[in-house]
C-alpha cells in the first residue's frame, strides 16, 4: 500500500473512488448522485487544495485509489492554524490500518505546517470511528444535533478536536 499526496493525474481514479464510496456508506456527507461527476470539478478541487496549502492524501493498493484523507485549513488568518479533516476508505479496505496510517502522515504534515488544531465530525452512532479518533488523541467537544438527514431520520454528529501544540 502507498499513501501520498494526490496528483492531477489521479483525478479520474479519485472521482471513481468517491462515487463508489458514496454507494458503500451512509456514514459520510454525500449521498449517491451528489458528487458532481465531471472530472473538471475534481481537477479544480485538487488545484485549489495545492493553492491553499491544504493536504489531500490518497491511499493506493496496486495503483488503485482505495481511500483518502483531506485536511483543509481555515479560510481566514485567524483560523489558518486549524484544519478540518475528512477521511473515507472503500469498504473492502477498512479495518486494515489505512486510516491510521493516513492520519499519522497528515499529523506529520500538520506539525511541519505549523497547524495547532485538528478537527472533524463523526456520526455519534459510529462508535468504532469515535473510539479510533479518541485513541488518536481527539476528544469530543460537543454534539451537533440533527446535523444530517439520512434515510428519513435526523442524525447527530460529534464535533471532535485535537490540539497539537
Amino acid at each position: 500500500m502507498e499513501i501520498r499526496p494526490i496528483k492531477e493525474e489521479d483525478a479520474k481514479e479519485f472521482l471513481e473512488m468517491l462515487l463508489k464510496l458514496d454507494k458503500q456508506t451512509e456514514l459520510m456527507t454525500y449521498e449517491v448522485g451528489e458528487h458532481p461527476p465531471e472530472l473538471d470539478n475534481i481537477l479544480t478541487a485538487i488545484r485549489i487544495c495545492e493553492k491553499k496549502d491544504n493536504l489531500l492524501l490518497v491511499a493506493l493498493e496496486e495503483a488503485k485509489i482505495i481511500g483518502f484523507l483531506g485536511a483543509a485549513r481555515g479560510e481566514f488568518n485567524r483560523s489558518r492554524h486549524s484544519v478540518s479533516i475528512t477521511i473515507g476508505i472503500l469498504e473492502d479496505y477498512r479495518h486494515q490500518g489505512i486510516g491510521s496510517a493516513m492520519s499519522e502522515q497528515m499529523e506529520q504534515w500538520a506539525r511541519r505546517a505549523g497547524i495547532v488544531r485538528l478537527e472533524l465530525t463523526v456520526i455519534c452512532h459510529n462508535t468504532q470511528a469515535v473510539r479510533l479518533y479518541e485513541k488518536k488523541g481527539f476528544f469530543i467537544e460537543g454534539i451537533r444535533k440533527k446535523s444530517l438527514f439520512v434515510n428519513g431520520k435526523y442524525i447527530d454528529e460529534y464535533y471532535m478536536g485535537k490540539i497539537l501544540v
